[in-house]
């Protein structure tokens, strides 16, 4: 009878002592650590996760200088061509920024970097086909090229580059992406036969040199057989690829505005000022000539390709000179994202391109076998604005050689339902883009469709211009 009453009574302070526990981990006074569904311990997560009430990270302006010249090192990992097995690819359209440049600017009264853009397959950095290349390119005179885009060197030669001349780096780094895109989409994909015809191609470039080389370098190792008699390169005159619809008064309204914007940051950045009092002191010139010389563009050339920044009697522009101006380069993109004129900008200044884009997706999608792979050769300010008008804002400015790839895939189960994956520089953005952002919550498939490409091109662009199409966007104001 006491063994009983005493096994009771223990019964019951176990059942005591565990509602108490139960109670105070309810009420927080003692903490829990869960268990995650794998069976581990799960950590507090404040270890891991980032507070989102604090600040920003630092901005490295090294770091990213260094991202900003894709100097071609090792190989680079890429998400092309990613699908479920019963996906088919059945077109790819790649839009580019030109490989590593020259400066477009220089420093008044400094020696100009020494670089030189002939071509030399044993100087690094280098690529197994660079020698091939520059004999295949001076074998162009069966080529179609547009207007004046026929008198326009096929390659780099010049032992001291000229100004905005494309240099070895541009050419390999277009290499490189030619290579690493024909070994996903021709040699896994089967994107175009050997036998690929001229039709199964459109090619377009702007003006410049630098673009048409990048182009061609690209073509080079990505076609199946480089052929010349099946090259067709248009030109393109604006840098935005407006086409026939460059007519919009208030892209240029937005443009304005948002130089503006611009303007308004750099005057309140004391201490860029400061940096550009010093480097005229160096240089002897008027602060206001060295600002309007754009002294960023001449010194990344010289940061990317390890030459030391020019020097006077005055002393040296130094790497502090240099952090400080991408610094504020930096915190100018930060702040255009936030502020939305450049977004405004962006809408009414993509929408040629976007349009001409979906539109020939959609022929494909219908059964068309014409223009299979696209490349659009162009630069920093039409790369620029497209990943913006698509919503994706934690992209990078465009580095030398960015490549933003769309790929349209057909549903081997559905064969009427197609889809889109939109990569950048090899990532995977497209649940980043504004029209597909929330698509992979409620969907087993890891892409977007179509469809929502084609409505926010034809209609969704214009909803904050309160307009239906892009005449009207471009002619009224936004209320």
């Amino acid at each position: 009878m006491l063994f009983r009453n005493r096994f009771l009574f223990l019964l019951a302070l176990a059942a005591l002592l565990a509602f108490l526990s139960l109670s105070l981990q309810f009420l927080h006074l003692i903490p829990v650590t869960p268990v995650r569904e794998d069976g581990l311990n799960a950590k507090s997560r404040k270890r891991i996760m980032p507070d989102l009430l604090t600040e920003p990270p630092a901005i490295d302006p090294v770091y990213e200088a260094q991202v900003y010249c894709n100097v071609p090192t090792v190989a680079e990992r890429s998400m092309e061509g990613h699908a479920p097995h019963y996906f088919k690819l059945v077109s790819v359209q790649v839009l580019i920024r030109h490989g590593d440049r020259y400066p477009l600017y220089a420093i008044p009264k400094t020696k100009r970097p020494d670089i030189d853009c002939m071509l030399v397959p044993s100087r690094k950095p280098s690529h197994p086909q660079l020698e091939a290349f520059v004999k295949h390119m001076s074998k162009g005179s069966a080529a179609q090229m547009d207007g004046s885009l026929s008198s326009l060197p096929h390659f780099p030669s010049h032992s001291l580059c000229e100004m905005g001349e494309l240099t070895q780096t541009g050419v390999v780094q277009h290499l490189r992406n030619g290579q690493l895109l024909r070994e996903i989409y021709i040699n896994k994909h089967k994107l175009l036969p050997s036998d690929w015809t001229a039709k199964q191609l459109y090619l377009e470039t702007t003006g410049k040199s630098r673009t048409l080389q990048s182009a061609l370098a690209l073509l080079y190792t990505f076609l199946p057989d480089f052929d010349w008699k099946k090259i067709n390169m248009r030109h393109q005159w604006s840098t935005i690829f407006c086409s026939g619809s460059c007519d919009c008064p208030m892209r240029n309204h937005y443009l304005e505005e948002e130089q503006r914007r611009q303007y308004s940051l750099r005057v309140k950045n004391n201490n860029l000022e400061k940096i550009y009092v010093d480097m005229a002191k160096i240089v002897g010139i008027p602060t206001r000539q060295l600002r309007a010389s754009n002294p960023i563009d001449s010194l990344l050339c010289y940061f990317c390709h390890n030459v030391s920044f020019p020097c006077t009697k005055a002393g040296c522009i130094g790497m502090e000179h240099f952090k400080v101006i991408k610094r504020h380069q930096l915190e100018d993109e930060r702040e255009r994202q936030e502020k939305k004129l450049y977004f405004l900008y962006a809408l009414l200044a993509t929408h040629p391109l976007l349009n001409q884009t979906v539109n020939r997706l959609q022929r494909i999608a219908e059964g068309k076998k014409e223009e299979l792979f696209v490349l659009y050769s162009a630069h920093d300010v039409t790369l620029s604005p497209v990943l913006s008008a698509l919503g994706i804002t934690e992209a990078r400015f465009p580095r030398f050689a960015a490549r933003l790839v769309f790929e349209l895939w057909q549903d081997g189960k559905r064969p009427k339902e197609h889809f889109i994956r939109i990569l950048y520089n090899g990532a995977d953005v497209t649940f980043q883009t504004s029209f597909c952002k929330d698509h992979y919550k409620h969907s087993s498939k890891p892409m977007c469709p179509l469809e929502k490409l084609v409505n926010f091109v034809k209609r969704d662009m214009f909803l904050i211009f309160n307009s239906t199409n892009y005449y009207d966007a471009c002619h009224r104001r936004a209320l």
